[in-house]
């Protein structure tokens, strides 16, 4: 068993706040998020900080990934009294198992919010078009050939929409629909698909129902000017299918950089 992060005498025992820089394999977890009945990625990092810190230590990530979803780099910040990152990156690496790991910690000012602070969030979703055994849970296996060209005007009419709530799943409760889209770009490598999308915030399912819907459009089953009814029509029912969680990796969370204190 790890042994309790060891206080080094010079430091004040006052309560600061850091991020965590986080990446997962989602496949075994039931999302990022605690809940009563289910292995969580919050919940096996609190446990960990928890033992290691000796005290209760919450943690508040960048956004929420469904069960299944992967993520590249996640951010989530904790309060705790001085510490020293590298030691408790190497103890956290040493305890939590091999779906997670810990990349870094820094110090951030004391009202920051991972969660609420984030200029930007970009995802990614795989899909492979050969059977291949590595891409197995982390790649969505979809062998129909699809028309890119036309999936790539679909992504610039998205890019120019705001409302999105006929891609959010129902029953949500937000404030709002909106999402800023900075980027959305399909690519395609040989039999690999690779949609990359950012934007300031994403609603729950919106980008596995994005994909569903590219996929509609390069199967040729979704015309273009079907496209722009959908996100018209506000209404979930009317868009594609979401695309299985397997594929979908958060990639990357944005701050700005005067948060940082280190």
């Amino acid at each position: 068993m790890e042994t309790p992060i060891k206080w080094k005498e010079s430091y004040i025992f006052v309560a600061v706040r850091y991020f965590m820089d986080i990446s997962y394999r989602g496949t075994h977890f039931s999302g990022w998020q605690i809940q009563p009945n289910g292995v969580t990625v919050q919940a096996e990092i609190e446990k960990a900080l928890g033992i290691l810190l000796q005290k209760e230590t919450p943690i508040t990530g960048s956004g929420r990934t469904d069960a299944g979803v992967h993520a590249a780099r996640q951010i989530a910040h904790f309060d705790a009294e001085s510490i020293d990152p590298d030691q408790l990156i190497f103890k956290l690496n040493s305890f939590l198992g091999e779906d997670i790991a810990v990349h870094g910690i820094r110090l951030v000012k004391d009202d920051v919010s991972a969660r609420f602070e984030a200029v930007s969030r970009k995802y990614h979703y795989h899909i492979h078009q050969e059977k291949d055994p590595f891409k197995n849970g982390v790649s969505y296996y979809f062998r129909p050939i699809l028309n890119v060209a036309l999936i790539k005007q679909a992504c610039e009419i998205i890019k120019d929409w705001q409302n999105f709530e006929c891609f959010s799943k129902v029953h949500t409760e937000v404030n709002h629909f909106n999402c800023d889209i900075f980027h959305a770009e399909w690519k395609q490598e040989g039999t690999n698909h690779l949609f990359v999308i950012t934007a300031n915030r994403f609603l729950r399912g919106m980008v596995r129902a994005i994909v569903g819907t590219l996929i509609d459009v390069g199967l040729e089953k979704t015309s273009l000017e079907e496209v722009k009814k959908i996100l018209e029509s506000n209404d979930r029912s009317r868009a594609g299918r979401a695309v299985p969680a397997e594929g979908l990796f958060l990639q990357e969370v944005v701050y700005p950089p005067d948060i940082y204190l280190d």
